[in-house]
């Protein structure tokens, strides 16, 4: 997989020794895995070096990994050598808005700050593909940033002077409050698990700065996974 830091923008977030977004896989999506005991196929859209991608690799997935950073898959494929997972992650180097997702096809999608990084009717598109491509017994795992990042221009937070993102300007779609949750509660095929909007500051790429994010878990609408939610809420004791 060759490099191209001319075209690839964010070939200098992924080419540093520290691993760009962390190592540490995101944590709602960890709690659904652990909990479910599921195998099977998924697919990580915008997977850059594949914190969830690797996480569902040692769950015994079978994970395609879509980035359009060369750079960013290399460290992917560097990690996943390392680890013994190489077998079951296929890296494909491509703009998700051109990658085919077949119906009924993936047990778990992920899509973790992808739809914010496309034009709004792009990111509609995608999604419902995306809601089309989940199994019978699919889960949907979701995050984007809202307007109360201070990277939005029309921001809506409180701490408008707070640092911005390095990445920032390649965010061109900023959800408004609700409006992923209104997509997934419109959609007659999702059941949601979790939904919730936040803050988070972010250390693991350049200078540190402050993020709000919406992250939506969603099953589809027939399935009744034992989800006892994060942080996991009254299990059966043994």
């Amino acid at each position: 997989m060759e490099d191209h830091p001319a075209t690839d923008h964010f070939y200098h977030v992924y080419d540093r020794k520290d691993c760009a977004y962390g190592e540490i896989p995101s944590a709602p999506l960890v709690q659904y895995l652990d909990q479910s005991g599921c195998q099977g196929i998924a697919l990580d859209l915008g997977a850059g070096p594949g914190r969830d991608s690797i996480a569902l690799a040692r769950r015994g997935y079978d994970v395609t990994s879509i980035d359009t950073s060369a750079r960013g898959l290399q460290e992917l494929e560097r990690r996943c050598q390392s680890l013994g997972l190489a077998h079951r992650v296929d890296l494909q180097c491509a703009d998700v808005r051109h990658v085919r997702i077949p119906r009924g096809h993936y047990d778990v999608i992920v899509a973790t700050t992808i739809l914010d990084h496309l034009p709004i009717d792009d990111a509609e598109a995608l999604w419902q593909r995306m809601v089309a491509g989940l199994a019978d017994q699919g889960v949907l795992y979701v995050e984007v940033h809202t307007t109360d990042d201070p990277g939005c221009q029309t921001c809506t937070a409180e701490d408008k002077a707070a640092p911005v993102s390095e990445t920032a300007e390649w965010v061109v779609n900023y959800f408004k409050r609700g409006l992923l949750l209104a997509m997934a509660v419109a959609h007659p095929r999702l059941r949601i698990l979790r939904y919730e909007e936040r803050y988070e500051w972010d250390y693991t790429h350049g200078p540190e700065h402050k993020h709000a994010k919406a992250i939506l878990l969603a099953t589809t609408a027939e399935h009744d996974p034992p989800w006892f939610g994060y942080p996991r809420a009254f299990p059966k004791q043994t």
